[in-house]
């Protein structure tokens, strides 16, 4: 074991469906999907660079061929599986407590299916988050959420994304990102206060200390496209401010993080989607390098294990102001 601090590393695997119809393409319902493009091509880097990051999945695609099989091979390269919801919907703070059980309930068994472990690890599409999702996740036995994103942008990125938004696009689209209050959120890993239970850890995705703006892969590539040495330049310094301040930094990557344009087609509203796939894997393999040569990087479960109970503890009614 190293005595280098530890940093967790986390992939969402979205689907090329998802991102279409949060874009209000009607095409989304034919589920297309990149999966078998994007998740060769991830865990070919991911070995190069000895990192299991842990592995958030979409039930919908684990049900099918495709996401079944690419399930089957994330695990089988050592990774952690988590649960991503099954529907992927950005709203999933507004759902019932029984839809919510069902959304978490079908994901489980369809990663179970797929040949891996039942998740015990859980983060919202959209990082979307309430109480009644946390006492769900409490109740069927998880350990961890990480669904929040400590940051002030978010209304920001939502206006930007919905301008170029097509009319008609599912109304999830008025969820994604969450409030301005999130700003507040801790930075760091603690745990939620649900009823009279403590022991659910919440895991954040690292925004950069002090400025808490987002630093992970999708806005690495915004950064890149303008240049190349401001992005790493950009990251060199969130990991700088990390090591100063203490935080043990949780990073986010997603498949469009290794794919061109011509992977995912229908997707060039997205940032970072006219960068080339080779600049891309290129960005990719320095990031992880610059994470290792600073940090141990190890999965988002194993990031809280070995961080021990988290000493701060908040009120999950708290979700619900979007903090």
């Amino acid at each position: 074991m190293s005595d280098r601090p530890v940093a967790s590393l986390s992939l969402d695997l979205d689907n090329l469906w998802a991102y279409r119809r949060t874009h209000g393409d009607p095409d989304w319902a034919r589920m297309p999907s990149f999966l078998p493009t994007a998740v060769p091509r991830l865990l070919e880097v991911f070995g190069e660079h000895r990192v299991r990051p842990t592995v958030f999945v979409v039930g919908a695609d684990a049900e099918r061929e495709d996401g079944a099989k690419a399930v089957a091979a994330i695990t089988a390269a050592g990774c952690e599986v988590a649960n991503h919801s099954h529907g992927h919907e950005p709203r999933l703070h507004r759902y019932s407590r029984a839809r919510l059980d069902e959304e978490l309930g079908r994901t489980e068994e369809a990663i179970v299916a797929a040949g891996a472990p039942r998740p015990r690890g859980f983060r919202g599409p959209g990082y979307s988050v309430s109480s009644a999702l946390l006492a769900a996740l409490v109740d069927r036995g998880y350990t961890y959420d990480a669904s929040t994103l400590p940051t002030w942008i978010g209304p920001l990125a939502r206006r930007h994304h919905n301008r170029g938004t097509r009319a008609g696009a599912s109304e999830s689209r008025d969820e994604l990102f969450g409030g301005v209050g999130r700003v507040w959120a801790p930075n760091t890993a603690y745990r939620w206060r649900v009823g009279s239970h403590t022991g659910l850890a919440e895991l954040p995705v690292t925004t950069m200390p002090l400025a808490r703006v987002p630093v992970h892969g999708a806005y690495l590539l915004h950064l890149h496209q303008a240049s190349p040495r401001l992005a790493r330049a950009y990251f060199a310094s969130a990991l700088r401010l990390c090591r100063a301040l203490g935080v043990a930094p949780s990073l986010l990557l997603h498949p469009t993080d290794v794919l061109g344009g011509a992977d995912a087609p229908g997707m060039e509203f997205f940032p970072g989607m006219a960068v080339p796939t080779g600049e891309k894997v290129a960005l990719l393999g320095w990031v992880l390098a610059e994470l290792g040569r600073h940090f141990e990087v190890v999965g988002t479960g194993e990031h809280l294990r070995r961080g021990g109970v988290p000493r701060r503890v908040r009120d999950a009614r708290l979700a619900e102001r979007g903090w």
